[in-house]
């Protein structure tokens, strides 16, 4: 279920933050240029290894969705103590849905960024408690790795929502 423009519609955005910015502003940009996500509520999980790297990817995730829809969406961040904190990752995507799902307002969950568990757990937690779109951005090569959105070639980047898969 795509959405196709930005009509002020409250729309959650859930993430993960990451040394790798990339992995972070990507996915959201694939989300509002490809599938017309836009939305106008940011979530970052982040812990103390990667809290500027939260900040920075907020000012960033800030800035495409305002090129996008010309507003600029609230960005809130749960920070956890550990990143092997498996029960808080889980809380806080099962929180963030159901506050969505409470409110009758689309979320879509990111399991780009993040370490691999952290990916798994925000997937299974997508499908399991029912976000709208579960993203995932596969670049065909490593050699995208450290390049913005806009520079990767189209043939060389897919964005899968896995709600579409199941």
């Amino acid at each position: 279920m795509a959405d196709t423009s930005f009509d002020g519609t409250k729309r959650h955005w859930v993430t993960t933050a990451s040394p790798t910015l990339e992995a972070v502003i990507n996915p959201l940009t694939a989300a509002c240029t490809e599938a017309g996500y836009i939305p106008s509520d940011i979530r970052i999980l982040d812990n103390p290894a990667v809290r500027e790297d939260s900040k920075q990817a907020a000012d960033l995730l800030k800035h495409i969705v305002e090129a996008h829809s010309g507003e600029e969406p609230t960005v809130e961040f749960h920070t956890i103590d550990s990143e092997r904190d498996f029960e808080d990752i889980v809380a806080y995507h099962r929180e963030s849905i159901q506050e969505a799902t409470q409110s009758d307002t689309p979320v879509a969950i990111d399991v780009t960024p993040g370490r691999k568990f952290m990916s798994a757990l925000a997937f299974q937690a997508g499908i399991r408690f029912g976000a709208d779109h579960v993203y995932y951005l596969y670049l065909h090569s490593s050699d995208y790795y450290d390049r913005v959105y806009p520079d990767l070639p189209r043939p060389g980047v897919d964005l899968v929502d896995f709600t579409e898969v199941f």
